[in-house]
């Protein structure tokens, strides 16, 4: 290409770039309002939880707080808890018994789930904590062990700087209804399906 065709390629894109800039530009701009964000992760695909714990990372960075509640898994041995538990800006619960297809004990893991929401509305009500995440909580409503009108009274009476985060499959619709940000990750491949074990530093 000519000396002549890269500059009028140069002034093509860079014209573009500042037509995308403007436009990015009025939106910033236009976004002016400062309040508590509700986060869901949702889907089949991998990644749900793992994404929430790095907004709990960027969180700490901001010298915020964070309370963290485990819905459905019971293990205490994740690399995530490892790291989080001896972070003095977070609070970290197990309040799962292990997933259900483990348990086969509706009864027990409704009992579970009720213990672990009731310490989840005591952070959703408490100013001090900048972050609340509300890991694998979409099945505590798919399983009918927690009504969704109390739920979405107490994602919507929380502090009005509190952000939320919600992981776990088939996210109820009243929940998406009222989150400000949903994502449905999807699954493509998954090392699982071609039996690669659960490996230690990137399943848990």
């Amino acid at each position: 290409m000519s000396d002549t065709g890269n500059t009028e390629k140069q002034a093509r894109h860079a014209a573009r770039m500042a037509r995308k800039k403007a436009i990015i530009d009025k939106h910033i701009a236009e976004a002016d309002i400062e309040r508590g964000v509700f986060v869901i992760h949702t889907g089949n695909g991998k990644g749900k939880s793992s994404s929430a714990f790095g907004v709990v990372a960027r969180a700490l960075g901001h010298g915020q707080k964070v309370a963290v509640v485990q819905f459905i898994k019971g293990r205490s041995d994740t690399g995530e808890e490892a790291f989080f538990r001896s972070q003095p800006h977070v609070q970290w619960h197990v309040g799962g018994e292990g997933f259900t297809w483990d348990t086969q004990d509706d009864a027990r893991d409704a009992r579970a789930a009720r213990a672990a929401w009731e310490i989840a509305r005591a952070h959703l009500r408490n100013p001090d904590i900048d972050l609340v995440v509300l890991d694998e909580f979409t099945y505590a409503l798919n399983y009918k062990w927690l009504s969704v009108e109390e739920v979405v009274d107490a994602i919507e009476s929380r502090p009005a700087m509190q952000h939320l985060i919600i992981t776990g499959r088939a996210a109820a619709d009243a929940l998406v209804e009222i989150a400000d940000t949903v994502t449905d990750m999807t699954l493509v491949k998954h090392a699982y399906n071609e039996g690669v074990k659960a490996m230690p530093g990137l399943e848990w």
